[in-house]
């Protein structure tokens, strides 16, 4: 739930309706929950995010017309504040990356258990990045770019457990730092990946072969 007790608004994005059913479904019922709306493509959701304040988008990639990337950029201009996550059949999703470059907390599979589903759009409205190990996994193949500036071996060791999902808590406590060690490392990583955030600098890693 919120940090002022109310629901977490979540608008879900996806142009098959069987499936927007489905996930409609997961969440009704459960108080921490509310569903705003529904879109069946990005159009419709840049209107429904800016008009209904959604605390979390539930995004599909590939929909007819405006498709999850280009909604992804135009959210983080028109609704800031909305995070989203990806779900992905991954087979046939090659925008993986670029929508985490474009601004996603994460992405998981669209296949994966309901427990995990509110876990991660849980960890998405606290802006921590959620990354499937099973679609984690299967990003090293593909392509690579070259790596910039090199991560020190400790900014290697954070970002391997942030990848593993681990907060800065949690960071902290597995290699006996502090939280604005932790922190501090993170905005050294962000800068030498060129991100902005947790969820694209574990993409870019994998991206780089930083990551395995």
């Amino acid at each position: 739930m919120s940090t002022l007790g109310s629901p977490i608004r979540l608008l879900i994005v996806d142009d098959h309706p069987i499936f927007r059913e489905g996930l409609r479904g997961v969440f009704t019922g459960d108080p921490d929950f509310e569903v705003v709306g529904e879109a069946a493509n990005g159009t419709e959701a840049l209107e429904l995010a800016r008009r209904l304040h959604v605390d979390v988008v539930l995004m599909d990639l590939r929909m007819p017309g405006m498709g999850g990337v280009e909604a992804i950029r135009g959210l983080s201009r028109t609704a800031p504040r909305a995070r989203v996550l990806v779900l992905t059949t991954f087979d046939t999703d090659s925008d993986v990356l670029p929508a985490v470059e474009a601004g996603a907390t994460g992405y998981i599979l669209k296949d994966a258990p309901r427990d995990e589903l509110i876990r991660a759009v849980r960890a998405a409205y606290r802006g921590e990045s959620v990354l499937s190990p099973t679609v984690a996994g299967r990003l090293m193949g593909q392509v690579r770019r070259p790596a910039g500036e090199a991560l020190s071996q400790r900014e290697r060791e954070v970002l391997e457990l942030i990848a593993g999902g681990a907060t800065n808590r949690e960071a902290a406590a597995k290699l006996f730092v502090s939280e604005a060690t932790i922190k501090t490392h993170l905005m050294h990583i962000y800068d030498k990946l060129g991100v902005r955030d947790r969820a694209s600098a574990v993409g870019e890693a994998y991206r780089r072969g930083l990551l395995s």
